[in-house]
């Protein structure tokens, strides 16, 4: 009997930094996909609060036992072109809200029409976790405020060098 072929999925995304929000979904991932690339998306024309090579870091260390089943990448381009080249079957997206629909939405058709043996696979972010991105993790965080609740422990520590806190008057 012809041995299957695994089921690979693409996390795709900035990363910056990781939250409490992506551990989830990529957990949840690995219930449906027997291994998961989390491809942190390299785009020259966006500062970034952490490098390549820091946000990499970071990922590799929050994954803890689930590290076996996922690799972490990264990747400039198209998408579509990205997941051809790893043999995944399926795009993995966090929504948050409903206004992340329309945009998501737009892009699952387009990468479709670009590669129609590709799904794009919705995943509600936790109750917990519906609210956070990294983009507002980083402005809290450079605020002074507290972020902890909303990062992996190693996140936190890396967020707190960053933008050491201040004493409040």
């Amino acid at each position: 009997m012809p041995q299957k072929s695994p089921l690979i999925a693409i996390y795709p995304g900035s990363f910056d930094p990781l939250t409490l929000g992506h551990l989830n979904i990529i957990q949840r991932s690995l219930k449906l996909f027997d291994s998961l690339v989390v491809a942190i998306v390299v785009n020259p024309n966006k500062q970034s609060l952490f490098s390549l090579e820091e946000r990499r870091a970071m990922i590799e260390e929050a994954l803890g036992k689930d590290r076996k089943r996922v690799r972490v990448d990264s990747f400039s381009g198209l998408l579509v072109d990205y997941v051809r080249a790893q043999n995944a079957r399926a795009i993995i997206r966090g929504l948050r809200a409903v206004s992340d629909f329309e945009y998501e939405f737009q892009m699952a058709h387009m990468n479709r029409s670009l590669y129609p043996d590709v799904e794009t696979i919705f995943m509600m972010a936790g109750e917990d976790h519906f609210y956070v991105s990294s983009r507002l993790v980083r402005e809290v965080a450079s605020l002074g405020g507290d972020v902890s609740p909303m990062t992996p422990p190693n996140v936190h520590r890396a967020l707190l060098a960053r933008f050491p806190r201040k004493e409040k008057p």
